[in-house]
């Protein structure tokens, strides 16, 4: 019955997908020089969306395709990003857009084992743009090798990439970018809360995790009392975002999210003024700039945050389990541990206004971003591109007498033939 309701719904899902695809209208031929693969279903499309900005704006001097190999995954773009969107579900698919499009370079924000049907054709750049930056075991895989290069955030990057990758041309194909996602966290938004003089902070903890190394999440230790500590102050504003799967392994877990929850909405009936967010949005990039203090947890909201610049608590994990990185921002962060609501109020006020934590705190976020200031990153990310472009050119131009060679992947077809049916 599983594989029934599976075939059915891929059916449903591919016919949707004609009917959007033709409301976009024929790709214009040999328009596009850059392409940005993504093979995943729609529940890994959040490593994509972080780079919908960015794209964007990259799109206005060098035209950006995507190119999407699930049906879910292509519908939810055609619906939501900036950008062009093309259906490669086949091989033959991939070959026909290539084809017809002039790709120099091609992007690559996660590791999926499909990325290999394309980079299998050369003329073009390979890259790995990854979809965040952090101090995971992720951040270090011999995967980076496979690529022509690499978009990196700084030397963070750099020096962790040098303890495991050997014998790699970092000068060359190791590119430091920053994160041009920063440039793009407010983009001159109006903000759901008025400008008066509360203190916004903003708390985004993880979920509780599946496994005991990565019990990071903090809602059930710290989060209830913090939350209600900050709202009874009168003067902070709280933005709350919690992972969308909290609570999925712990109960208990969960009612300490909803409990939060109700705390928020309590403060906001009985001041309507205060106006606390629970936020739930897709939209990532706002919160991380306009508040004046932000607690993560151990997680990939750590780096975002720390692009920002801005003063930073880390929530120290209560399980023993929990596996911590002694090297990198952990080994010298502001740590927030599990206490009574008074001492954790204290140490948010201590670290927002603290001197020295605010120094400790750039010497980081150079180490791991460069220059920060504003366009700075997203400057670095068009002049990599460029660079890329003019090494294309180069090269065109010293394979120009080459003969044509062919590039149709047989054995890419026989492969899929066992694998039509894609469900997301």
């Amino acid at each position: 019955m599983k594989l029934v309701q599976n075939v059915v719904r891929s059916r449903r899902a591919q016919a949707r997908l004609v009917e959007e695809l033709a409301k976009q209208g024929p790709l214009e031929p040999h328009r596009y020089r850059v392409g940005v693969y993504f093979a995943d279903g729609k529940v890994n499309l959040y490593q994509l969306r972080q780079w919908y900005k960015p794209l964007a704006r990259l799109a206005e001097r060098h035209p950006v395709l995507v190119l999407s190999r699930a049906s879910g995954a292509a519908l939810a773009l055609l619906d939501e990003a900036p950008l062009p969107v093309a259906y490669v579900r086949r091989v033959a698919d991939l070959e026909r857009v290539i084809h017809e499009q002039d790709l120099h370079v091609v992007f690559y924000v996660n590791q999926n084992s499909k990325n290999f049907q394309m980079m299998r054709y050369g003329r073009r750049w390979h890259v790995f743009i990854n979809h965040g930056e952090s101090d995971k075991m992720y951040m270090t895989t011999n995967q980076f090798k496979a690529y022509d290069y690499a978009l990196i955030a700084g030397d963070a990057a750099r020096a962790r990439l040098d303890k495991v990758l050997w014998d790699y041309d970092f000068d060359k194909r190791a590119i430091p970018i920053g994160r041009p996602q920063a440039d793009h966290y407010l983009d001159g938004r109006a903000l759901p809360y008025p400008a008066d003089g509360r203190e916004v902070v903003l708390y985004a903890p993880t979920w509780e995790g599946d496994r005991g190394a990565a019990a990071y999440g903090s809602i059930a230790s710290h989060g209830v009392d913090l939350v209600r500590a900050l709202l009874a102050t009168g003067r902070h504003r709280v933005i709350y975002r919690p992972h969308p799967r909290s609570g999925v392994v712990d109960e208990a877990y969960g009612a300490a999210n909803r409990e939060i929850v109700r705390l928020i909405e309590q403060a906001n009936a009985g001041d309507p003024s205060a106006v606390h967010v629970f936020d739930q949005g897709k939209d990532l990039g706002w919160q991380l700039a306009a508040a004046d203090v932000a607690i993560v947890d151990i997680s990939a909201m750590v780096y975002d945050r720390l692009a920002a610049g801005r003063p930073l608590l880390i929530t120290r994990p209560v399980s023993p389990q929990a596996q911590v990185d002694t090297g990198g921002y952990l080994s010298a962060c502001e740590w927030l541990d599990a206490a009574d609501g008074s001492s954790m109020l204290a140490r948010v006020d201590e670290v927002a206004h603290d001197p020295q934590a605010l120094e400790r705190l750039g010497y980081w976020v150079e180490r791991y971003f460069g220059d920060t200031s504003p366009g700075v990153t997203t400057e670095r990310f068009h002049a990599a591109v460029d660079h890329l472009m003019a090494e294309w050119e180069r090269f065109a131009a010293l394979h120009a007498t080459d003969p044509d060679i062919d590039e149709h992947d047989a054995e890419g077809e026989a492969a899929e033939q066992s694998d039509d049916i894609e469900v997301d």
